[in-house]
């Protein structure tokens, strides 16, 4: 599959020059958030105003979709599950992403996006990702990231590091070991989609590792604009 309208060149919606939207992508327990606060401390003391939001979630209206989804006893049927997280998406970036991008020089920094969807519904439900991009194809959710870092783990590290954290799982995370991997060929298959968008981050390497390479990425970024 070709790389659609969903690239740094047609990044729409009404933002600043000076500003950025980044995103954070990966299979439960990759390292995500560890690495969400250190890029947005070293970007705060480069003098850029840093936002921080995740998916689901973000907003009031995304929050009450998230605890509905994770929460939820039950099965959801996988075209809903891909409308629900474009509902609470939309929201998101109509609520808050394009409003704080419209600031100069400020970076939005989101724990998942679409290529979430890709991976999930798109792969794992197996809806197919032309499905996923479909539903994307309408303003404000043609609205995509500058750029995103998967931090690539395996099926080993992941279960390993949940658990060793021991928390309780919620709807995805309690799902077998064949949707995990269904998960990581789908995050394969949006990097292919998407080459020059999406960055592949080996994040079975240390914490100050993936922060140095996510780092000189950003730095490059930045310096091209």
């Amino acid at each position: 599959m070709k790389e659609t309208e969903f690239d740094i060149e047609e990044f729409k919606g009404p933002h600043s020059p000076s500003s950025y939207f980044l995103s954070f992508e990966g299979i439960e327990a990759c390292g995500k958030s560890t690495q969400i606060e250190k890029i947005k401390t070293y970007l705060e003391e480069k003098g850029l105003r840093v936002f921080t939001v995740r998916e689901p979630g973000g907003t009031p209206f995304g929050e009450k979709l998230r605890q509905a989804i994770l929460a939820s006893t039950e099965k959801i049927h996988p075209l809903a599950e891909a409308h629900l997280f474009a509902a609470s998406r939309a929201q998101l970036l109509e609520q808050t992403i394009l409003k704080e991008l419209s600031v100069p020089k400020t970076v939005v920094i989101c724990d998942r996006h679409i290529d979430s969807s890709l991976a999930y519904q798109g792969q794992a439900r197996k809806l197919g990702p032309e499905t996923i991009l479909d539903i994307h194809r309408h303003f404000p959710l043609t609205t995509v990231p500058h750029k995103t870092f998967y931090l690539r783990i395996d099926l080993e590290t992941s279960f390993q590091r949940q658990k060793e954290r021991g928390s309780e799982k919620d709807y995805f995370e309690a799902e077998n070991k064949a949707f995990y991997q269904s998960l990581i060929d789908g995050y394969d298959l949006a990097a292919q989609i998407f080459p020059d968008r999406i960055s592949i981050i080996e994040g079975k390497a240390s914490t100050d590792e993936i922060f140095s390479k996510i780092k000189e990425l950003i730095d490059t970024l930045l310096e091209s604009h």
